[in-house]
């Protein structure tokens, strides 16, 4: 598991990197974006592929159709000012090709892919975020549940996606999803006749990635590419599937303990 991540802040534009290996950040000198294609320096982004070039890591990977939503995963709430924006692009789609970092080659023929965006100005103060496609079969998941500031307010907000086998299941706070337990470990959603469990467990404390604060990318959170999960979903009582893997990708991130407001 490889993640390309590119982007620009009030600070500046940079391509950060991460796998089960560790983390890494590159400055970027020029990033643009035009005609869906988004390049830094060497590296090319798009729904095509990417292209990496950068000290120590290269190489070329082409990705298959984009398996999409059927609609925006923020729904209404895309209409609002918002701290930070998410949307996926694609669930899973299939890869052929390989990149070489510090003489390692990591090999994705045959492999699936994940893409997604976020904007805005800052990641929520506190968090969770979760996805995987690698099961025995096949099933999506992506899931982001957070502390919202909203008008003057603030309220715990979710947003889950799931296809499994070509369908969508949509679970959100926008559809009346109600977080029945939440913990760093252990989440049950309950929508209409939909339930979702999930149990999750990390495999290490996760590599540092730098994350935006007020425009600037001046915070670090930690992210576990290898973490155990296991995710049952029923429908009407029903089980629509119960499944495992070993490669979740995993973000935490606690509410601030007070007089540590400014930290994430």
């Amino acid at each position: 598991m490889v993640a390309f991540i590119p982007g620009r802040a009030q600070s500046g534009a940079f391509v950060q990197m991460i796998s089960p290996e560790g983390s890494r950040q590159f400055a970027v000198s020029h990033l643009s974006v035009r005609g869906g294609v988004l390049r830094a320096d060497g590296c090319r982004f798009s729904r095509r592929g990417c292209r990496i070039r950068l000290p120590g890591v290269r190489g070329e990977i082409r990705y298959g159709s984009f398996a999409s939503l059927g609609s925006d995963i923020m729904g209404p709430f895309r209409f609002f000012p918002m701290e930070c924006r998410h949307g996926v692009l694609s669930m899973a789609h299939s890869l052929w090709g390989s990149i070489t970092a510090e003489g390692r080659r990591y090999d994705f023929d045959g492999g699936l892919g994940y893409a997604e965006t976020d904007s805005g100005t800052s990641f929520p103060r506190s968090y969770l975020w979760m996805q995987c496609n690698d099961f025995p079969e096949p099933c999506s998941l992506m899931i982001a549940i957070a502390r919202i500031p909203f008008c003057g307010l603030a309220f715990r907000g979710c947003i889950c996606a799931i296809l499994y086998r070509g369908k969508e299941y949509r679970l959100a706070t926008y559809r009346g999803v109600r977080i029945c337990s939440f913990s760093p470990e252990h989440i049950r959603l309950s929508q209409g006749s939909l339930s979702l469990e999930l149990d999750v467990c990390p495999a290490q404390a996760g590599h540092p990635l730098r994350a935006p604060k007020q425009g600037k990318m001046s915070s670090t959170i930690r992210e576990s590419c290898n973490a155990h999960l296991r995710a049952r979903l029923t429908q009407g009582g029903k089980t629509v599937f119960d499944l495992q893997s070993d490669h979740g990708v995993y973000e935490f991130v606690p509410e601030p303990q007070p007089g540590q407001e400014g930290i994430l």
